[in-house]
């Protein structure tokens, strides 16, 4: 796994209806999704899977993040070499650290965290032993990108490359809403950070889902419930995107090669 360092190598969505979140992902996304199997962590969670093996987890909104006001939502875990060590650079940096280093039994550790401009994600540290290859590009049901609305871009961008070796890979102006600015991992295109747009309530992460055509995909969103937020729009590649919340109201996003 240290290869995966700076890779982002798990997702995770926090719901308030888990039965119906696997529902619709199964019908939107593709995914296949079964119970973890691992009743020492004490609690209900379910992995969806992809192709060769899961990429994603499910579980009830917890109680204390409730507390914060934290609503259902899609985390990315960060891949590190030590968890421990990497909590504390973070708060060096002035981030914060939502949750302390902790282990998932049988997985390895993890702990939850903010960069410094308030944008939460995970990190994670494997057990020993545990194989993880960067996903094709544009394998069907993976993540083809990585955003981050940034509670201020620039800064934010190089706070993740220096912290996980992200390198820059080009700009793209979006005129009023600033600089798009493109990180890339080991060479490849990888996501893109800008400052959040000023009606959205807090920074985040938003992942892209990828599926076959994105017209379909809009229609099963719309049939399982869901709410369409922003397109379809084509980006530059010539990819296909929309942006949406389940019915549960978290935000994620697809991204196709065509309609």
């Amino acid at each position: 796994m240290a290869a995966a360092k700076g890779y982002f190598v798990w997702y995770e969505l926090m719901t308030t209806d888990m039965a119906a979140a696997e529902a619709f992902y199964r019908k939107v996304v593709g995914w296949d999704a079964q119970d973890a199997g691992m009743p020492e962590i004490e609690m209900a969670y379910t992995l969806f899977s992809a192709g060769a093996g899961p990429i994603a987890g499910l579980m009830i909104l917890p109680e204390d993040a409730k507390a914060m006001g934290t609503p259902p939502c899609w985390t990315g875990y960060i891949s590190v070499p030590n968890v421990d060590e990497a909590a504390k650079t973070i708060t060096a940096k002035g981030g914060k650290v939502y949750r302390e280093p902790g282990d998932i039994p049988g997985v390895g550790r993890f702990a939850v965290v903010a960069d410094p401009y308030g944008a939460a994600f995970c990190l994670f540290t494997p057990l020993p032993g545990q194989d993880w290859e960067v996903p094709t590009p544009n394998a069907p049901g993976y993540v083809g990108w990585h955003e981050l609305y940034a509670g201020d871009g620039p800064k934010a961008f190089n706070f993740y490359c220096d912290m996980f070796g992200w390198e820059w890979s080009s700009d793209f102006d979006m005129g009023p809403m600033g600089q798009y600015k493109i990180f890339k991992i080991d060479g490849r295109d990888f996501g893109g950070i800008m400052t959040k747009p000023a009606e959205m309530p807090v920074p985040a992460w938003n992942f892209y889902f990828n599926v076959p055509a994105i017209d379909a995909a809009i229609g099963r969103i719309n049939e399982a419930g869901g709410k369409i937020v922003n397109g379809p729009m084509e980006v530059p590649g010539g990819s296909w995107i929309v942006q949406a919340t389940d019915p549960q109201r978290a935000f994620f996003s697809l991204v196709a090669p065509g309609r």
